[in-house]
């Protein structure tokens, strides 16, 4: 019995051992393979990945003469010196760097780019290499090498500063080009690649997922809608590609968030097919012509979806129609929720202004939108955005509850803080703390409704107020910098 026992025992430990060690090498084959896909996108895409250098003049800095909406210490959400050393001393609209009368000197600078073909005839005879246009901005030579050591001087085709996109050319013929991906299928947790020119090291490629799809309100470009990843982005990888595992690329690399100028684990890329209609229209015309409908937007919060009695908060909200504005001409109104776009789903405002900048001037575009609960289309047609666009006392009211204070728009209190006279209550005193500081209320906002009713008068703003004290929250639409938005204050 003893015997049978112990040979029961040696045949069991037999039968695990070996599928203990089966498990440990399947799942170190896995890895092999992962390693290799990674592999296998670098052998595809690094050939068409170019270190650019670029040879002008940069100006010395001088001290801003102003104050800067972040504080002196801060003046970008991220720090100054993240944009200064991932961007070079020549970043656009940084204010201090480019003050009038600043003294120039030569300046050397370098970053990335990559060759792409995404429609036929564009390559026949010239070569076209995607980049960002603060890589090459200001730039009196331009230089582009290839990993076979390869190197041509290019020239600009076109630029976008507001999207911080250029496309420069070459006269090259069978170089190798990338394929380009759609950033609709991309998804948040997708394996992705960054291949660039970190610190001038030539074609280098790190790994990550992607962290968060739709950032905006970075104050990185004007039109915004990026890609976050955290694969390794340093100072040279801009305008390099970010590449999924088939080898196409998903973005152009262009920011990153750092306290020291170097790789924190969050990197920002511009989605590509944002990129490619931008290029197309740099190509072909050689500056982009945008849409403009003169409606001022902001995100739906649940709050504000409760307070329009909205069933849930997709879509975004018009809080601003300009005058004699498409939007205006078309019936738009303030208040009126915006569902669809082109048949499209509205979630997020950066690709919703995106789609609308894109639209074609002169073309019409229709809208889904609820007004006061009801839905109905509204046709627009699109015209050309221009410069300029982007889209005494008086009796005064004190809110314990809200934190502010208000007063009847006078013309000197008008005059003094630009704003129009019998159009809403001004804002005149905010306290700290107060649910209206903390919503980010300011002095010299205007309020111009609450509960969606007009207010034009201190004492209009107060009996509004005062009806709605039992609910312990309100509606508010204020105007600051000639930009509207909801808010609502809720307090206990």
């Amino acid at each position: 019995m003893f015997r049978y026992r112990n040979f029961f025992m040696l045949l069991m430990l037999w039968m695990l051992i070996p599928a203990d060690l089966f498990a440990q090498g399947k799942g170190i084959e896995s890895l092999r393979q992962t390693s290799k896909a990674f592999a296998e996108v670098a052998r595809k895409v690094s050939p068409s990945v170019v270190l650019i250098q670029v040879e002008g003049e940069s100006k010395a800095a001088k001290p801003a003469p102003f104050g800067f909406p972040f504080g002196e210490g801060d003046r970008w959400p991220f720090g100054d010196e993240l944009f200064k050393r991932f961007f070079g001393e020549k970043f656009p609209d940084i204010p201090g760097f480019n003050a009038p009368g600043e003294q120039r000197h030569p300046m050397i600078g370098q970053g990335s780019g990559f060759v792409f073909s995404y429609k036929d005839g564009l390559m026949d005879n010239k070569t076209y290499i995607l980049t960002n246009n603060h890589v090459v901005e200001e730039a009196g030579k331009i230089s582009v090498k290839f990993l076979d050591g390869r190197e041509f001087e290019a020239k600009i085709k076109g630029t976008d500063p507001k999207s911080d996109i250029a496309v420069i050319e070459i006269d090259a013929k069978e170089v190798p080009t990338v394929p380009l991906g759609d950033y609709d299928q991309l998804e948040v947790g997708e394996w992705v690649v960054a291949i660039g020119n970190p610190f001038g090291l030539s074609h280098t490629l790190t790994v990550g997922v992607v962290s968060a799809k739709g950032r905006t309100s970075l104050g990185i470009n004007d039109y915004e809608d990026f890609i976050q990843t955290d694969a390794a982005i340093n100072p040279g990888n801009s305008g390099g590609p970010l590449v999924n595992l088939d080898g196409e690329v998903i973005g152009m690399n262009t920011a990153i968030f750092s306290r020291s100028g170097g790789y924190m684990g969050i990197g920002f890329a511009i989605p590509i097919n944002l990129v490619e209609r931008i290029a197309t229209q740099l190509i072909e015309s050689g500056e982009v012509v945008r849409g403009y409908l003169g409606i001022v937007i902001q995100q739906l919060t649940p709050d504000l979806a409760k307070s329009f009695d909205l069933k849930n908060e997709q879509g975004i909200l018009i809080a601003q129609v300009t005058k004699n504005s498409p939007a205006a001409k078309a019936g738009l109104k303030v208040g009126d929720v915006i569902v669809n776009y082109q048949g499209r789903p509205v979630r997020e405002i950066g690709d919703f202004r995106n789609q609308v900048a894109l639209a074609q001037p002169g073309s019409e575009v229709k809208f889904d939108i609820i007004r006061d609960g009801k839905a109905r289309t509204v046709s627009v047609k699109v015209e050309k955005l221009s410069d300029g666009k982007l889209a005494a006392q008086g009796p005064t009211e004190h809110t314990e509850k809200l934190g502010l204070t208000v007063q009847t728009i006078t013309a000197d209190l008008a005059k003094q803080f630009d704003v129009k006279a019998g159009e809403g209550v001004l804002v005149t005193d905010v306290a700290a703390g107060s649910v209206a500081a903390m919503a980010g209320i300011s002095r010299g906002a205007v309020i111009l409704e609450v509960n969606r009713k007009p207010v034009n008068t201190s004492d209009d703003f107060k009996q509004a107020v005062k009806k709605l004290s039992k609910n312990k929250q309100v509606l508010l639409l204020i105007r600051e910098n000639e930009a509207s938005r909801y808010i609502v204050l809720s307090w206990r």
